[in-house]
């Protein structure tokens, strides 16, 4: 220890003494006595808060991906390693306090013991929610009366209006076979009931339908949480049974619609109904080509991606009653609380408000949870704006709804969330060189820009699109609707129980043309929809993940350490990235693809992908085209030269010149008697007709008829050399509560097939 010898001199000499230990202490600080913390880790040291949303994905998405659906010994030995995880977490602690652990290794041990109990908790979570919402599906196609309860009103996006009901009441069919609710659209616009009516009306019905191919998106599992068991459609009209019980769970859903009836009349057309969609919740008047220029221009999240409306009504309520407050202050008036949390509080009332109005949606829920978060922290005198709210709003979503992790929504609204609190950081640092003038504009540009980067690559993963042109129209719609659009809807709905909500809904009706006139003028431009070709399943998980693992390291960045340090901090991100744009970029589309009805068959040929026939197994084909990044309609796609033959006999030639194979589709009633002369060597023959029994197919060719692609679901055969492989949907899918578990089947026809188209395809002919 280095010795400084000070003369003391009274008062002098004892201040001259503080001075002298102060030195000795900063020359030489005392050893570390026994289980002193030292520096905490990167994880530890930002929170590990900000840490809990990552660990609980990591979990679910180890609980969708898994090919089965685990037992009860996999959730009981699950239990028991949380427990175990938890133990070594509190033991840790101690540990290191009595010494007999250095807090190094116990600082690891806590973490990693911590972030394996979050991993298998959101394991468990989502196995505890898919068994929560667990209801009977419809295991056959039917036809005949349908009661039941109104639920809900939507609009498809083929524009058809579709019903939702619940209580379902079907003929001869038991209550433990009957579904808990089911969707119904209707070839025309019906006499649209009120929520909350008992209707009767004759439909055809079916099990919620799967992948149009096997690593497309399945409908089943969102339908299985949605608690949905059968969708189908009708043609006839909606007879009432019974009126609308008054009060009730679904009063709040009558007056969304008598509010949104409301708003579509004054307004009226499309600015009407946009309006409506911001407000109410209620998007079916918005038409199929509405949604299409909105898509394109990138403006569609204002109205269902992102709840962005909920929170531009919160912040608009919290900016009003902040403004009043002091309005009545400078009038003399005083307060008992601080202006701003009283601002909070009546923010809160008013989101909570407009989240019953609205119906509840995902992306609203979503919203609300994060602007309560936001401003409860204000109330407590914490930052509204960090990585922590953020994280705690997603932590209330993956419990309240783990399946949440798999959607668009989700993905997109906290990736745009997380890049802006994290712009935020960098702009208030340099906010002070731009000038004051700029503010605003350079704010708006920044937040566009970064968002837009932020949900550009999860939005192309998911639909398949790249909007160019989509800083420019959220930069000039996205104020009006903050400015206008919002407040006026609030104002009206405020104002409408006096019937004065009509000067409102004209500036707001203003507003969403305005929006409108946007979107269009931007899809216009040459070049403004980009499609691109879907990734596999497996790209989206690693993009997400390094995306996520970037911004929560990145403030380890601002961290004064060395260049090797950071590059090996973000070593991990950095790779997931790159690895999934690899697999993305180098991803072959499949070679055929056929339809699970046997409705549709699709071959790519040297100017794209050729289906069978200009019309039939439509959805089908719009998804394969989509998926291979061609934007044309499936009539354009068909008038390619590949099929030849009538209409319900069509032949193609598919694979390599030297080794090629010839594949048929028949349709219709006429198949059966057009097999015989059809079942040649080297043939796949594809109907949607039964044509087999329960025991083999003879013949020289390989037949797949509607029984066995019900057992393997969408075919996809992938050209490897002079060969295929055949992947099943059944088997991609595994056995999962929403689908039916037919994998040993499946598997089996797939490698039948696999063998079949194994060459010397020559020989057999």
């Amino acid at each position: 220890m280095v010795s400084i010898e000070l003369p003391d001199h009274g008062k002098e000499g004892r201040a001259l003494s503080w001075i002298r230990r102060k030195i000795q202490q900063g020359l030489a600080r005392p050893a570390p006595r026994k289980g002193t913390r030292p520096r905490l880790s990167p994880v530890t040291r930002g929170g590990f808060t900000i840490w809990v949303p990552f660990w609980l994905s990591l979990g679910i998405g180890l609980w969708f991906w898994l090919p089965a659906d685990p037992g009860p010994v996999s959730y009981g030995v699950g239990t028991g390693a949380v427990l175990l995880c938890l133990a070594l977490h509190a033991a840790a602690r101690r540990l290191a306090e009595a010494g007999r652990l250095d807090w190094a290794r116990a600082d690891i041990l806590r973490i990693a013991s911590l972030a394996l109990a979050l991993v298998l908790g959101g394991f468990l979570c989502a196995g505890l929610r898919s068994a929560a919402v667990a209801a009977p599906v419809l295991e056959f196609r039917y036809y005949g009366p349908i009661e039941g309860r109104v639920i809900d009103i939507d609009r498809s996006s083929r524009d058809r209006i579709r019903l939702f009901l619940d209580e379902v009441q079907l003929k001869d069919t038991p209550p433990e076979r009957t579904p808990d609710k089911v969707r119904i659209s209707f070839m025309t616009v019906p006499d649209l009931p009120m929520p909350g009516e008992r209707v009767m009306l004759t439909g055809h019905l079916g099990p919620p339908p799967g992948p149009s191919e096997p690593d497309d998106f399945d409908f089943r599992r969102n339908a299985w949480f949605e608690g949905i068991g059968a969708i189908g459609y009708s043609r006839t009209p909606v007879m009432t049974v019974t009126e609308a019980v008054p009060g009730g769970v679904l009063a709040m859903l009558r007056i969304r619609m008598r509010l949104s009836a409301l708003m579509q009349g004054e307004i009226g057309g499309q600015s009407g109904a946009v309006a409506s969609a911001l407000i109410t919740g209620d998007r079916s008047g918005i038409s199929e080509a509405t949604n299409e220029v909105m898509r394109i221009s990138s403006l569609y999240h204002i109205i269902s991606i992102s709840g962005l409306h909920m929170s531009m009504l919160a912040a608009f309520s919290y900016g009003a009653i902040r403004l009043i407050g002091v309005s009545a202050i400078a009038l003399g008036g005083s307060l008992l609380w601080p202006l701003h949390k009283i601002a909070a509080i009546g923010a809160i009332v008013i989101a909570t408000a407009y989240l019953l109005l609205s119906g509840g949606g995902v992306a609203t829920e979503r919203s609300y949870l994060m602007v309560l978060v936001m401003l409860c922290a204000i109330l407590v005198n914490r930052r509204a704006i960090s990585l922590r709210t953020v994280a705690l709003a997603a932590i209330a979503v993956l419990l309240k709804g783990p399946e949440a992790l798999t959607s668009p929504s989700f993905q997109m609204s906290f990736a745009a969330t997380v890049a802006l609190v994290i712009g935020h950081g960098y702009w208030s640092r340099v906010s002070g060189y731009v000038p004051m003038i700029f503010h605003q504009p350079a704010m708006l540009l920044l937040t566009s820009l970064v968002a837009s980067m932020a949900t550009g690559p999860i939005a192309a993963a998911h639909f398949g699109r790249i909007a160019p042109y989509g800083i420019l129209a959220n930069l000039l719609a996205v104020p009006i609707v903050g400015t206008i659009v919002m407040p006026m809807g609030v104002i009206s709905v405020i104002l409408a129980p006096f019937g004065l909500a009509g000067p409102a809904l004209w500036l707001m009706g203003l507003g969403t043309s305005w929006m409108l006139d946007i979107a269009e003028a931007i899809a216009g431009l040459k070049g403004a929809d980009l499609i691109v070709a879907a990734p596999p399943s497996n790209v989206l998980p690693l993009i997400g993940s390094g995306m996520m693992l970037a911004a929560l390291l990145g403030p380890q960045m601002r961290k004064p350490s060395g260049l090797m340090r950071k590059l090996a901090i973000f070593s991990l991100p950095a790779s997931l990235l790159v690895v999934g744009s690899v697999l993305w970029i180098s991803s072959k589309r499949p070679e055929v693809l056929i339809s699970a009805d046997g409705t549709a068959i699709g071959i790519r040929g040297g100017a794209g992908r050729v289906p069978s026939k200009p019309s039939g197994g439509s959805f089908s084909v719009e998804n394969w085209l989509h998926n291979d990044g061609e934007a044309v309609s499936q009539k354009t796609a068909a008038a390619r030269d590949l099929w030849s033959g009538p209409a319900n006999a069509r032949d193609a030639r598919a694979g390599p010149d030297a080794n090629p194979i010839a594949v048929i589709h028949l349709t219709g009633k006429g198949a059966a008697e057009a097999l015989p002369q059809r079942c040649k060597a080297a043939t796949v023959i594809v109907s949607d007709q039964l044509l087999t029994g329960s025991g083999p197919v003879r013949g020289p060719c390989f037949l797949l008829d509607r029984r066995r692609l019900d057992r393997t679901g969408a075919l996809a055969l992938f050209r490897q050399g002079d060969s295929y492989r055949v992947v099943s949907t059944t088997v991609v899918h595994g056995r999962r509560p929403w689908n039916r578990p037919r994998v040993a089947p499946a598997e089996r026809l797939a490698a039948e097939l696999t063998t079949y188209l194994t060459p010397p395809l020559s020989a057999q002919r």
